[in-house]
Parts: structure tokens; C-alpha cells; sequence
């Protein structure tokens, strides 16, 4: 088994080592350039669509608004606190701002796969409204890439039942456990329950209630953050300054903080960014394929700004409010969650690590939720309606299974497959990226774009 799970971690390192974040990186930024900044230029229409999109416009199964909040939910997760907290602890205050130019530029090549995904999506005999990189490898370039599709759709489920599911409930019963000294088995146990509640209903059930619990929850922790940043005030502009200047230059080491080189700051910024937004991964644009909307621009703009609000306004939260504090650089050696939780108590008089685990209990819940979504569509890519109803009860099975094993084969498998699929997606949209430059020429001109001509197509 050690050799087992030493080949998994070679395995991921290279999966995950730089050639993936160039390509990642380099996508966005080659889509941000030949869109001509359209992702900056449309996000004041984007947030006007959000409010707008609480009301179904089209055909489709949930309103553009609860489509975005299901795609946050399978974002906004572990990654904001503990991710966040770790890429600072390894890579020095210059890895946040390798973290925001991930989503800078993610912003547009999470455009462009929703586009594409809505555009290509398609209406199944049961009804379910179905996209993602799987539908437009194989309906954008042909059939021949059908196989395209059927490895991201593998990849992809992979990455469900390990990293949406089993590594979130593992996290909240920790969680729960150091915080609550809750029991790992009654975590288990109430997680079986509620999620099994939620998924039974359906996407609409989902989606309602990723549309509640999402924004409030984010709305709940970016005050407490802010609580903290007001706190430490004066120290906000020599922070900012900070992260922006140590991104070029090395982090020296100081209190117990060993150290870290600018390379350490790029690769832990860029890799804990991606992991966190997911842009390229090809993973929100299959919630959105189930937006009730008349056109895939108007969801493509709204969808994007699930990167802006994920990684620039939550993530950025968490790391400003560990570096203002300073202690980063404690002698403890804390990281990921402990090190989240002792900078809210180092500002909010009472009980700041019990608003981060309850925070990190919501958020990794409704991300069990979101991913349960992307699963789903790819088995039904693979299998049909007739799996959808047996996909979701195995799904729900699962869950408790996360809050009681050791998880480090499942996270490496998962780690492994998130980055597999990211692979056929990036391919197809950059394949497939002059149609996307093209109907962002045409809704420029007209204001609309025309429909894929096909009859299953809505």
C-alpha cells in the first residue's frame, strides 16, 4: 500500500506540477486577450444578471440565480479557508496574489466553457437539461472526439464521489470533532440524513437550497472577516503592499515561517487558486447547462463571476485576515483551518474558530451538493435518464464513508482526476475557441447570438 500511494503521489505531482498550471494560466490568459478583456468589460452586466436571473427566462430546470449559487456551492468549499491559509503557509503573502491572477484570467476561460456548455447543451427524453465539455467535444467538433467526452465524464465522477464528497465530510467531521467534540460517527450519521434530504428532491431541491445557504453563509463569513480587517486596519495598505511586492521576491524566513522562494509562490498561489475557482476544470458550466435561460451568453456572463466572487472576494477575505494578524509568521507552525481559526480569535473577542467551523460545515455541506450535480449529468452522459435516481442514493451512501476512513488514496485519486478532466476540457475549448470569439463578435453587433441548430437543443 506505501508503494501504492507513493506512485499516486509522484503521479500527482507531475499531473499537478507546472506544465498543468501553464496550460490552466495560459488559457485564461489567451481567451482574456482574443475576447479583448470582454470577461472585465461585462462584469457590471453580469451582476445586474444575477439579480435579474432570480426569475426563469427560458427553458431549463432552475432560475440563472440558483444555477450560479449551485456552481458557488461546488466552489466555495475547504479551498477558502484551509486552501487559502496553506498556499500563504507554504508560498509566503505573494502566493494571494498569484491567486487573484488565476482568477483574473480564470474569468474568462470560465466564460468561455459555460458559453460553449449552454450552447451545446441539450434536453434529455426524461427532460433533464444536460451540458458540459462532454456535449460540446462531442456535438462542437464532431463524434469522432466522443471519447473526449467519455474521459471527462469518467474523470469527472472520479473527482466527485472524492473530492465533493468524502473529502468534504471528512473535513466537517474533523471539524466538528475538534471544534464541537462531536463524534466522527454522529457527524456521519446527521450528514447522511440532511444530504440524503437535500439530493432525494432533486436539482430543483438542490438548487434552492444552494440559493439560500450559499449567500448567507458567504455573506456571514466576508463580515467576520471584515470584523478582523477592521480590527488591524492600519495594517491593511502595508499588507497589500506586501503581497504585491512579495510575489517577485523571495520570502525570507521569519518566526516560525521557514521561508519560501518566488517559484513557491506562484506554484502554491496558482495551483490553490485553481483548485479553488476550478476555472478550466470544467466543472460549474455543467450546473449552468441547467439554467432556465433564452440565451448561453447571458448565463455565460453571470457564470463567471463565480470565479470573481469565489477566489478575489472570499479567498482574498481569508488571506488578508491571516496576514493582518501576522500570525502567519507564529512559532506554532499552524496551517489550513487552525491557522484560519486562530486569526478570527485574534480578533474577534468570542468564539471567532466557532464561526469559521461553522462556516467551513456549511460551505463544504453545499459542496457536497454542487458536485453531487456535475456527477450526476456525467453518468447520465454515459448511461442515461436510468441512472440518475441510482447515481444520487450511492452518492448519499458514500457520504458518511468520507467522516470515518483515512482519506489519503481517496484525496490522491481524487487530486489526480480533477486534473485529468481538466485536460479534454481545455483541449476542446481551445479547439473550439474561434466559435467562442465568434459569437462574442456576433452579440456584440446584435445584442444576441443565434441558437445551435438542433432540434434537442433549447
Amino acid at each position: 500500500m506505501e508503494s501504492f500511494i507513493s506512485f499516486l503521489q509522484v503521479f500527482a505531482g507531475i499531473v499537478w506540477g507546472p506544465a498543468m498550471l501553464v496550460l490552466l494560466v495560459g488559457s485564461g490568459l489567451y481567451f482574456t486577450i482574443g475576447l479583448r478583456f470582454f470577461s472585465f468589460t461585462q462584469m457590471p452586466a453580469g451582476f445586474v444578471g444575477i439579480w435579474k436571473g432570480r426569475v426563469k427566462t427560458g427553458e431549463g430546470e432552475i432560475s440563472s440565480f440558483n444555477a450560479l449559487m449551485t456552481a458557488l456551492a461546488g466552489t466555495i468549499g475547504t479551498g477558502n479557508i484551509a486552501g487559502v491559509a496553506t498556499a500563504i503557509f507554504l508560498g509566503g503573502p505573494g502566493a494571494l496574489f498569484w491567486m487573484w491572477v488565476t482568477a483574473l484570467v480564470g474569468m474568462a476561460t470560465k466564460f468561455s466553457e459555460i458559453l460553449l456548455a449552454v450552447y451545446f447543451r441539450r434536453k434529455t427524453p426524461e427532460g433533464n437539461y444536460v451540458g458540459g465539455a462532454m456535449y460540446f467535444l462531442e456535438r462542437g467538433l464532431g463524434p469522432k472526439w466522443r471519447f473526449m467526452g467519455i474521459a471527462f465524464a469518467v474523470f469527472c465522477i472520479l473527482a466527485c464521489f472524492g473530492t465533493g464528497n468524502m473529502v468534504q465530510t471528512n473535513s466537517i467531521a474533523s471539524s466538528m470533532k475538534a471544534s464541537f467534540n462531536v463524534p466522527l460517527w454522529l457527524s456521519a450519521v446527521l450528514m447522511f440524513v440532511f444530504v440524503g434530504a437535500v439530493l432525494l428532491g432533486g436539482i430543483q431541491r438542490i438548487a434552492d437550497v444552494a440559493g439560500k445557504v450559499v449567500p448567507i453563509m458567504a455573506a456571514v463569513y466576508v463580515l467576520a472577516s471584515l470584523v478582523v480587517l477592521f480590527t488591524y486596519s492600519d495594517r491593511i495598505i502595508d499588507v497589500f503592499m506586501y503581497v504585491v511586492s512579495d510575489a517577485f521576491t523571495p520570502t525570507a524566513a521569519e518566526g516560525g515561517f521557514a521561508g519560501a522562494t518566488v517559484m513557491m509562490a506562484i506554484r502554491y498561489g496558482m495551483s490553490r487558486g485553481v483548485f479553488s475557482n476550478e476555472a478550466g476544470l470544467g466543472t460549474a458550466p455543467i450546473a449552468h447547462s441547467t439554467a432556465a435561460t433564452d440565451c448561453a451568453m447571458n448565463q455565460a456572463i453571470i457564470g463567471m463571476l463565480d470565479t470573481f466572487i469565489d477566489t478575489i472576494i472570499i479567498c482574498s477575505m481569508t488571506g488578508f485576515a491571516i496576514l493582518v494578524t501576522g500570525l502567519w509568521t507564529g512559532t506554532e507552525g499552524l496551517n489550513g483551518v487552525a491557522l484560519t481559526s486562530a486569526a478570527f480569535n485574534a480578533a474577534l473577542p468570542v468564539g471567532g474558530d466557532i464561526i469559521v467551523a461553522v462556516c467551513l460545515l456549511f460551505f463544504a455541506f453545499t459542496t457536497i451538493l454542487g458536485w453531487c450535480v456535475y456527477g450526476e449529468r456525467c453518468a447520465i452522459y454515459l448511461f442515461g435518464d436510468r441512472v440518475l435516481i441510482p447515481f444520487r442514493v450511492i452518492y448519499t451512501c458514500v457520504v458518511p464513508l468520507g467522516a470515518l476512513i483515512q482519506l489519503d488514496v481517496v484525496w490522491l485519486i481524487a487530486e489526480i482526476a480533477n486534473a485529468l478532466m481538466a485536460i479534454p476540457n481545455l483541449i476542446g475549448l481551445l479547439l473550439l475557441s474561434p466559435l467562442v470569439f465568434k459569437l462574442v463578435k456576433q452579440y456584440k453587433a446584435t445584442g444576441q447570438i443565434k441558437s445551435f441548430d438542433d432540434e434537442t437543443l433549447h
